[in-house]
């Protein structure tokens, strides 16, 4: 954690206590210990984005989520790292430093939200709060061993922060979503319930079906190894083809099929959004670290920002949806890697830009979620040479039941990788 909120947690912990001995109704989260990743507005703790001039921006405040949540009965005890801005897929900055896998310090905990999934992992806290706008829920899940859930587009409140006026660029509208991670499942669903809950601010929010509703059985499911077309490291294949053959065993019908349009969905989100990063980093620039502009710098060079190339991606973007919802209506559930890689090593994607390009193509699967709103649910499946390997199982708008359910059956199989729980 970069800040620990005792003060506060342990106030609001005896008025939890409190109300239990009054005999008061209380939340669903009632007495809940959780973190929350710094890029989202929490009274009383500075919203620092990672950078160090907002390392005092202390916001008035909570965003809906985290209001939300602390009605719910939530205590918040902590805040979490990210990389600069959230615009990295390895956590470190110059205000906090670096978030280290806890499984192997050389690898990377992932980005963006690599220190709530870092802190979930090391028993800091049962359950975090983090957001996704190109796999920054359930990359850092994969990298640390524990589940998380992007969930559709709409369905939870996607505002952050009343501290950035700017309203946000198109890639971010439809992209970026706030959500759960958790050692367990079934926590996972208990806390996207809490906040999905109405938020009159956000134009995107939906009030959609509760989690989901009831399909036909058995599922169909799309088992995809190698999405991009560049190959799946073993242990990474291995992992996937064992949690197909647990929902197999479980009555899921497992078909191998490829989702359409995986390759050009990654082509058509670059374009959208890394002409938007082009177009906004030159007011970022004095405010980010140097690895952070070296990350930045490679992934727009070859961009020139383009009127005509943006709408036609944006239309594109349009065929595609269709594409994969005609898809669905045979397959509901794809199941497929988070990365096509292993988590990688520090400084990896500081190499060149090569480097940095192969794993951006190792993540196309999941980078299609964000484009398309669908939701996802990240699922350690084992641990190959003492790194945790991991599933992505990807629904229909707005059926995120479908996911979870998927996903609860997986680990119940093959267990909880990071079981470690309060002691009394």
């Amino acid at each position: 954690m970069t800040v620990v909120l005792e003060e506060d947690a342990l106030r609001l912990a005896r008025e939890a206590d409190q109300k239990i001995a009054a005999g008061e109704d209380v939340g669903p989260l009632h007495g809940v210990p959780i973190t929350v990743k710094e890029n989202i507005d929490l009274v009383g703790s500075a919203t620092t984005h990672g950078i160090v001039a907002l390392k005092d921006a202390m916001p008035s405040t909570d965003a809906p989520v985290v209001t939300h949540l602390k009605r719910a009965g939530a205590i918040p005890i902590g805040r979490t790292n990210l990389p600069d801005f959230g615009l990295r897929w390895h956590t470190a900055n110059n205000l906090h430093g670096a978030t280290r896998n806890p499984w192997d310090p050389t690898r990377t905990s992932g980005g963006s939200s690599g220190g709530e999934a870092a802190a979930i992992a090391t028993g800091m806290s049962p359950l975090g709060i983090g957001n996704d706008m190109g796999g920054s829920l359930r990359y850092p899940a994969q990298c640390c061993g524990i589940t998380a859930i992007r969930p559709s587009l709409g369905r939870v409140s996607r505002i952050v922060t009343t501290m950035l006026p700017d309203p946000p660029m198109f890639y971010e509208q439809v992209a970026a979503v706030n959500g759960p991670l958790a050692r367990h499942v079934r926590d996972l669903r208990l806390a996207l319930e809490v906040m999905s809950r109405a938020d009159p601010g956000d134009p995107c929010w939906t009030p959609a079906p509760r989690l989901g509703s009831a399909m036909p059985t058995p599922i169909r499911v799309a088992l995809t190894i190698d999405p991009a077309g560049d190959g799946c490291a073993p242990a990474i294949a291995a992992g996937i083809r064992r949690a197909a053959d647990i929902l197999a065993d479980a009555g899921y019908v497992i078909e191998e099929a490829e989702p359409p349009s995986v390759p050009e969905s990654a082509d058509v989100l670059e374009q959208i959004s890394v002409m938007e990063i082009a177009i906004y980093l030159p007011a970022m620039r004095s405010l980010i670290s140097e690895e952070a502009r070296t990350v930045l710098d490679w992934i727009v060079a070859d961009i020139t920002p383009d009127l005509g190339t943006y709408m036609g991606a944006i239309a594109r973007r349009h065929d595609i949806a269709r594409d994969w919802n005609g898809f669905m209506q045979r397959y509901p559930l794809v199941l497929g890697p988070i990365s096509t890689l292993e988590p990688f090593e520090v400084g990896h994607d500081l190499a060149g830009p090569e480097q940095l390009n192969r794993f951006i193509r190792s993540i196309r699967l999941t980078e299609t979620c964000n484009l398309l709103g669908l939701p996802a649910v990240a699922v350690p499946v084992q641990l190959v040479d003492g790194l945790p390997q991991a599933a992505q199982l990807i629904g229909p708008r707005f059926h995120e039941d479908l996911c979870l359910d998927a996903a609860e059956i997986i680990e119940q199989r093959q267990g909880v990788l990071t079981p470690i729980e309060p002691q009394d």
